[in-house]
């Protein structure tokens, strides 16, 4: 069995290619909404796939040939929509093509599903690296399978979240898992939608018409406002993994009735942000923010066309002090994190919409929490021909929240997040104490953690 704590080197078998659409597709320039080019989206979404079994690469290679015609502005190339400022972005789709890359590895399936157990960050070692001087210059998707000892395989996949959000790329993924297993059926399930106007701005001047929390005035005064992110990224970070199962959500709902009933998502998300927030040992009188997603899809007054991959989300904002956070009464806080849901209406959106026409706002990243689900998208349950796969998440774990699917189980959810290695512990801690006999009920002998109030006064 392997024993390293890292993954061995990828020999790549030669140069990584472009694979370009089977046949022409349109040329011309695709229009982003405002909230599919925000600058909180400017990064690519990175998939981790473990098979079995592999599938020939260059079957892979045909079926994602295939599978551009139909997605073409995954072949394209991002650039700004005027030369003078990055401000508004646009796909030129001209058909470049999505890099793909092929290697091998000296692992077999089950020794990186031992190591899956805990995210891990030479697994970057598993998605080709495109040397490019900035973000614009780096192709929409990017693909590396790498083919273990035996007959296992690994797929990992960046995707421009600029041009799908998790439920469009679960979409694409599933197209091309469609076209591998199926090559010589032509009809996708579900089409694509690509055009974004039916996001765009209202009239001029826009209606804004709501507060938006979610948003905050771009400022370049260092000394303007606490910065929790900020201070939180310079510290040595590590991925904290914890896994619920249906019985232990189950007593989590059970801790918040008669007073409220709720979702899945809602008692696990204020679970998670309370836990978060114990654990930095915050000044009590200080706001924190949770910003999560909420799917619009159904929830404009006309619906977004079916096969509508781009962003079709905005964040929602619950707020709260810290000393109403920390208390016993978990059903207040997911009071919070209903009310900030119930907001989301088709007039939300579009004032959301209305108010990124304003390029002095940003997402508040500076005291929040923000939660993206991965979990109830069919991630999971993609398939190229050889079966499920053994595992699927994150690449790489970073600042933000993920809520991950967990294979074998569609009730029970893991919930990965980055924290200050100083303060794992403590965090694990408060994410398990409901499901555990504590003897000494003294949780903070057990976790020494670096105090907070200094950055938060």
């Amino acid at each position: 069995m392997f024993k390293s704590s890292e993954l061995p080197d990828c020999t790549y078998v030669n140069q990584p290619t472009l694979i370009s659409p089977k046949i022409p597709t349109p040329n011309h320039t695709l229009y982003l909404s405002n909230l599919d080019d925000q600058k909180f989206l400017r990064f690519s979404i990175k998939y981790l796939y473990l098979f079995r079994k592999s599938v020939p690469a260059e079957t892979l290679k045909t079926s994602l040939s295939r599978v551009l015609v139909e997605y073409y502005p995954l072949a394209g190339r991002l650039r700004k929509a005027d030369e003078s400022h990055d401000r508004k972005l646009e796909v030129h789709c001209n058909g470049e093509g999505a890099v793909f890359a092929e290697a091998a590895m000296d692992l077999s399936a089950d020794d990186f599903l031992e190591m899956a157990r805990k995210p891990n960050k030479s697994f970057r070692k598993l998605l080709y690296r495109v040397e490019a001087s900035g973000f614009l210059d780096v192709p929409p998707l990017i693909v590396q399978v790498t083919h273990l000892r035996g007959e296992g395989m690994i797929l990992c996949t960046a995707i421009n979240h600029c041009l799908c959000d998790g439920i469009g790329s679960s979409q694409f993924l599933h197209a091309w898992a469609h076209f591998t297993t199926q090559f010589n059926h032509s009809n996708l399930p579900i089409l694509p939608y690509h055009y974004r106007h039916v996001m765009k701005p209202g009239g001029n001047p826009q209606t804004v018409t709501f507060s938006h929390p979610v948003f905050t005035k771009i400022t370049h005064d260092p000394h303007n406002a606490l910065n929790l992110n900020k201070y939180l990224q310079s510290l040595p970070l590590v991925a904290s993994s914890t896994t619920f199962s249906s019985s232990q959500i189950l007593h989590l709902k059970r801790q918040c009735v008669p007073s409220v009933k709720c979702t899945t998502f809602e008692v696990l998300a204020s679970h998670t942000w309370r836990c978060w927030v114990k654990s930095l040992d915050l000044t009590r009188f200080i706001s924190v923010k949770l910003l999560f997603s909420v799917n619009i899809r159904k929830k404009l007054m006309n619906d977004m066309p079916d096969g509508y991959y781009g962003n079709g989300f905005v964040l929602a904002c619950a707020e709260a002090r810290v000393k109403d956070l920390i208390v016993p009464n978990l059903h207040d806080v997911v009071k919070s994190v209903q009310h900030a849901k119930s907001l989301v209406n088709d007039e939300y959106v579009q004032s959301t919409v209305d108010m990124l026409e304003d390029g002095s706002v940003a997402t508040d990243l500076s005291a929040s929490l923000v939660i993206s689900q991965w979990s109830k998208l069919g991630l999971e349950d993609v398939n190229f021909g050889q079966g499920k796969p053994m595992h699927m998440g994150p690449v790489v774990s970073d600042i933000y929240c993920l809520f991950l699917p967990v294979i074998g189980d569609f009730d029970a959810i893991t919930v990965l997040v980055s924290i200050p290695k100083s303060m794992i512990d403590k965090f694990e801690y408060y994410m398990t104490e409901a499901f555990e006999i504590v003897e000494n009920g003294d949780a903070k002998s057990k976790c020494g953690a670096e105090n907070l109030q200094m950055v938060c006064v």
